[in-house]
C-alpha cells in the first residue's frame, strides 16, 4: 500500500507539471498562430497508449514517464524531422515568426513552471500556514546518529545556533541554509562551539546514504506490545512513559538503546509512568538488546511533556500573497545554491545527484495534500531552472540561440540548430544515465 501511495503521488505530480509546462508553449504557439502536430504527456517511442487528433494537433500519452513534449512545426527538436525542415518555410511554421514570438514560445513552459510554484506556495501558506519548531525550546537537543555528521564534530545534545552567519531559529532553516555551508555553531552544555565542515561534506552525506541528520529526541512511550514479545505478560498499556531501568533515570529513547546493550538477555526493573502514578515493571531484555516493545511517536504528548515547542503561523489571504513569494524566492535561492554545489567538484554534491527513483524517495508513504503540494511546488522550480540550462535540447538552448539571433540580427544556420541539438540530446542522455545511474548505485550498494 505504501508503494500505492508513493508512486501515485509521484505520478500525479510529474503528470501536472509536465502538461503545465506543456501547455506554457502550447497556448502562445496558438497565439502566434504556429501549428502544433502533436502534445504528449509521456514519450510515445514506436506507440502510444492513447491519442486523438483534435484539430490540427494530435493528443496522446506515450509509455515512456520521461518527460512530455509539443512538436511545434518548423521547429528543430528532439523529433529531429529533417523532412519537414528540407521543406520551404510556411507561414504556420515556427521558423517563419519573429525571434521575439520565438522566444516567448520558447520560454513560455519555465514561465507556467514559475507562476504555477508561486500559486502552489500562496496557497499552501493560506490553507495550512506554517509549522515549524523553535530549536530553543528543543529538550535535550537534538540526536545525533549520523556517522558524518559525528566525524565533523557534532554530539547528541547539541542545539544549532547559526549556519556560517545566518542565525537559525527554527528547525525548518537547518535544511534550507546547511547547502553549501562551510561552518556551524552550536550549542553544547550552555556553551557556544564551531564546528567547520568539511568541503567535501555533501558528498560525505551521500555516500552516508542516511536521511537522519538532526533528529529530535523523544522519550520512551508506549505504543503497543506484540504477542510475539516476552514482555506481553508485563501488562504495559498505551501511553505509559517508561522513566528508566535499574533505577537510572532515562530521559530518552536514545538513551535506552545504549543502556539496553549492556543488558542483553536480562530481567530489568522499570519505573512506567500511568496517568500520575509511577508503577514498577518487570521487563526482559532479549538477546539482541531490545525489549520487543513498539514506541509511540505523537508529537501533540511530546509538547505537552515540554519536548519542544510547536509554533504555528496563519496567514490571511493577502499575507499569502507575500508569504508566497518568500517561499518562492527562497527555494529558488536554496536550489541555485544546490546547483552550485553540483558543478563544483570539490564539495562533491554530485554524488548525491539522482534521477526518478531519488524524486520518488522524496514523497511520503502516507498520503498528505500538504507534502504533496509543497513538494509539487519544489519539482515545478527544479523543472523550470533545469530546463533554462543552456543545453540544445533544453529550452534553454534555444532560447540562447534566439538571443544571440536578437543581438547579432543573424539568425544560426539550420544545419548549425540540427548538429547542436543532437550534441544537446546526446549532452541530456549523460545526464539523465548519470543522475538514474547514481540511483542504482546506491540501490545496490546500500
Amino acid at each position: 500500500m505504501e508503494f500505492v501511495i508513493k508512486i501515485s503521488q509521484f505520478l500525479l505530480s510529474l503528470s501536472l507539471l509536465i502538461v503545465l509546462h506543456e501547455l506554457g508553449h502550447f497556448i502562445p504557439a496558438k497565439l502566434f498562430k504556429t501549428k502544433v502536430e502533436k502534445f504528449y504527456l509521456f514519450f510515445d517511442v514506436k506507440y502510444s497508449l492513447f491519442k486523438k487528433k483534435i484539430g490540427e494537433t494530435v493528443y496522446g500519452i506515450g509509455w515512456l514517464p520521461l518527460g512530455g513534449y509539443v512538436k511545434i512545426a518548423g521547429m528543430i527538436d528532439e523529433s529531429m524531422d529533417k523532412e519537414q525542415m528540407a521543406q520551404p518555410p510556411q507561414p504556420w511554421e515556427f521558423r517563419s515568426k519573429p525571434a521575439w514570438q520565438r522566444l516567448i514560445i520558447m520560454l513560455g513552459g519555465v514561465t507556467v513552471n514559475f507562476i504555477l510554484a508561486y500559486v502552489i506556495f500562496v496557497f499552501v501558506s493560506f490553507i495550512y500556514g506554517d509549522t515549524d519548531i523553535k530549536i530553543a525550546s528543543l529538550k535535550g537537543g537534538y540526536l545525533i546518529e549520523n556517522p558524518v555528521l559525528q566525524d565533523a564534530g557534532f554530539q547528541t545534545g547539541d542545539k544549532v545556533l547559526a549556519i556560517n552567519d545566518q542565525k537559525i531559529e527554527k528547525d525548518s532553516e537547518i535544511g534550507q541554509y546547511i547547502i553549501g555551508a562551510e561552518q556551524m555553531t552550536i550549542e553544547r552544555d550552555g556553551q557556544e562551539k564551531m564546528i567547520s565542515l568539511p568541503e567535501n561534506f555533501l558528498g560525505q552525506l551521500s555516500d552516508e546514504g542516511s536521511r537522519n541528520l538532526f533528529r529530535y529526541r523523544y522519550p520512551f512511550i508506549v505504543e503497543s506490545v506484540p504477542d510475539s514479545s516476552a514482555n506481553k505478560s508485563a501488562d504495559l498499556k498505551q501511553g505509559d512513559m517508561i522513566l528508566g531501568l535499574n533505577g537510572k533515570k532515562l530521559e530518552y529513547f536514545d538513551q535506552f538503546e545504549s543502556e539496553l546493550e549492556n543488558l542483553k538477555g536480562q530481567t530489568v526493573t522499570a519505573e512506567v509512568l500511568r496517568d500520575d502514578d509511577v508503577l514498577t515493571k518487570n521487563l526482559k531484555v532479549n538477546n539482541e538488546g531490545k525489549l520487543n516493545i513498539f514506541r509511540l511517536i505523537d508529537a501533540k504528548r511530546f509538547t505537552e511533556l515540554g519536548y519542544y515547542e510547536v509554533t504555528r503561523r496563519e496567514y490571511s489571504f493577502g499575507e499569502s500573497f507575500v508569504e508566497g513569494g518568500n517561499k518562492f524566492v527562497s527555494t529558488i535561492t536554496n536550489y541555485f545554491s544546490q546547483l552550485k554545489a553540483i558543478f563544483n567538484p570539490k564539495t562533491e554534491a554530485y554524488k548525491g545527484l539522482g534521477g526518478f527513483k531519488a524524486i520518488y524517495d522524496i514523497f511520503p508513504d502516507f498520503w498528505s495534500w500538504e507534502a504533496f503540494w509543497k513538494l509539487t511546488a519544489f519539482l515545478s522550480i527544479m523543472l523550470a531552472v533545469l530546463n533554462l540550462l543552456p543545453i540544445p535540447a533544453l529550452d534553454g538552448g534555444h532560447v540562447m540561440f534566439l538571443l544571440y539571433e536578437m543581438i547579432s540580427g543573424r539568425k544560426p544556420s539550420e544545419k548549425f540548430l540540427e548538429r547542436a541539438q543532437i550534441v544537446g540530446f546526446f549532452i541530456l542522455i549523460a545526464l539523465v544515465l548519470f543522475a538514474n545511474g547514481n540511483d542504482i548505485f546506491k540501490a545496490i550498494t546500500r
